[in-house]
């Protein structure tokens, strides 16, 4: 008996209810994630003053990757923008994001990113031309 009316108020709530719920998350569309400053998502050459250097691809779903120009893996992880700067969290247990400010990007989509407390990086879109050996 006590199963059938939990059985019955489950009915009479959906029938209350107006008709099918709708997920108000899934639209349909998909937003790109774009950089704090407007970047889109593409693969950047990131270089700091000392000559260090790596590849950071950042995709739309707001993940990223990063290598050395040799190809070997440095990090991987999830990116957001908070309070108008760029934050790259890598997938370790303890991780902490690291925020970067960043210029609005040139003509040719270069920009610095100077993370906080932290030296400032040059940063370029990355292209397979980019990679292509020279004669």
């Amino acid at each position: 008996m006590r199963r059938r009316a939990i059985m019955m108020a489950t009915v009479i709530l959906a029938a209350c209810s107006g008709g099918p719920a709708e997920d108000s998350a899934d639209t349909g569309t998909e937003t790109a994630m774009t950089l704090a400053n407007g970047s889109p998502a593409g693969t950047y050459y990131v270089a700091a003053a000392d000559g260090t250097a790596s590849l950071v691809t950042v995709n739309a779903d707001g993940t990223y990757s990063q290598v050395t120009p040799e190809g070997t893996d440095a990090a991987q992880g999830t990116f957001e923008v908070v309070d108008g700067k760029t934050c790259f969290k890598t997938r370790s247990v303890g991780a902490v994001p690291i925020c970067y400010s960043e210029t609005e990007p040139a003509e040719d989509g270069s920009y610095t990113a100077t993370p906080d407390g932290g030296e400032p990086l040059s940063v370029k879109p990355y292209t397979a031309a980019d990679a292509a050996p020279t004669d």
